[in-house]
């Protein structure tokens, strides 16, 4: 009996960490978005992550919103730096987030100042 219990939770650990492995690394998709960099934020209560959102119409209607992990710090640099001008972003789509990863699925690795194409000069 001892030997059917050990191999149960030896499956559920087994279980627990394929789940996590594959949360961790897989990802959905990969691609750029470009607009006005509207937001950044550090906030939660017990999870502290940042939060922003890109307009990516005139009006402001087509907004993305995307996190970024804490150990991107460059990311957050540049975005902090950006705050209210137009960027490309490149992000990676997860399957599941978790509270301490942030609040969505779309994950920015990386991010560029690019030229608006609203300036008529």
């Amino acid at each position: 009996m001892r030997k059917i219990a050990g191999y149960f939770v030896m499956i559920i650990l087994l279980g627990i960490t394929a789940y996590f492995t594959f949360a961790y690394y897989a990802t959905y998709s990969e691609g750029v978005r470009a607009g006005e960099l509207i937001k950044l934020s550090h906030k939660g209560i017990l999870f502290k992550t940042w939060e922003g959102e890109i307009s990516r119409g005139i009006s402001g209607s087509h907004i993305f919103t995307f996190s970024v992990l804490d150990s991107d710090q460059k990311v957050i640099d540049d975005l902090n730096e950006l705050q209210g001008q137009y960027v490309k972003v490149t992000y990676k789509e997860r399957y599941k987030t978790f509270p301490w990863w942030g609040e969505s699925k779309y994950f920015v690795i990386k991010v560029e100042k690019e030229n608006s194409p609203f300036n008529f000069r």
